[in-house]
């Protein structure tokens, strides 16, 4: 008798789990059944929130700290345009404390820093920004695990060799004088970048090709899906404020050819930018300013 109860026991575990089962959606099922990194991750365009991120902090000779910030702007398409004021301040001494006033999408890091005193001690800086409805904060200390240097800085944050360890330095940047810029009107921006020559550009790989025949013709595929990326001495601009979006051409990444590289800028409205330049040798960066006022 014993048995035949458990016997039943059985059956009704079973018919509820898959009862259970039943009650979670088909999709969620097929999920389940996937490995992490095929599983379906949803993507915004727009209307996301922008996050302040808190990078850390520097120690400098005379003794003041520079606390460093970048952030996450979450949408993977729409940039913003926050000047500074209650939807984006730092506090204390601000709301303008030099904090980028356009918002490029996704993570943007160690951008800028704020300046404090020798005596700051366990004081908090914090920059909060409200972007689509939404208010995200970030708040800098000098907590010593979040200690960095000016290597980290150079290297964006990968793992290099520190001191007479590693002779590479970083290039130098110079930009060239704007003078008139009009809406619209293409704007030619010049680097000047010098370096050391280090480190070396690792030969250019060799293009692994394969033919195949269809229809009596020879078609070539290559393993470049989008051309070749540039090598060696590269300069990189982006908006860093503005009132409006500026459009680069070409964009991306641009070889550095006897010591320059060219650049157009478009500007969609009237007003002052300012725009960063990074020059790399693909391992050590350094970046500069450059403030444009733009007429009608």
């Amino acid at each position: 008798m014993a048995e035949g109860m458990r016997g039943d026991v059985r059956v009704f575990l079973s018919a509820l789990a898959i009862a259970l089962a039943l009650r979670v959606p088909a999709s969620v099922r097929a999920q389940q059944q996937l490995p992490p990194s095929q599983i379906p991750q949803t993507k915004f365009d727009t209307a996301q929130d922008v996050v302040p991120v808190y990078e850390g902090w520097i120690r400098n000779p005379d003794g003041t700290f520079d606390l460093v910030f970048g952030y996450f702007n979450r949408n993977y398409q729409e940039e913003l345009v926050i000047p500074p004021g209650p939807d984006n301040m730092i506090e204390p001494g601000g709301p303008d404390r030099g904090q980028p006033t356009y918002f490029l999408p996704r993570r943007q890091a160690r951008l800028f820093r704020v300046r404090v005193p020798k005596d700051w001690g366990d004081k908090v800086l914090t920059w909060t920004i409200k972007a689509n409805g939404r208010t995200e904060k970030a708040y800098g200390d000098l907590l010593p695990v979040q200690e960095i240097n000016e290597h980290i800085i150079s290297s964006g944050g990968n793992s290099v060799a520190f001191g007479d360890e590693d002779p590479n330095k970083p290039p130098t940047i110079r930009l060239a004088p704007v003078t008139r810029v009009q809406v619209s009107a293409p704007t030619t921006l010049t680097a000047t970048v010098t370096d050391d020559g280090l480190p070396k550009p690792p030969p250019r790989p060799t293009r692994q090709a394969t033919t195949t025949a269809r229809d009596g013709a020879i078609q070539r595929q290559t393993n470049f899906a989008n051309g070749p990326r540039a090598r060696g001495l590269t300069v990189r601009w982006f908006e860093y404020g503005g009132p409006a979006k500026v459009t680069f051409d070409p964009p991306g990444a641009i070889p550095v050819t006897n010591g320059t590289a060219a650049v157009k800028a478009q500007f969609a409205a009237p007003g002052t930018y300012t725009l960063v330049a990074t020059a790399s040798d693909g391992q050590l960066s350094e970046r500069t300013t450059l403030t444009i006022t733009v007429e009608r």
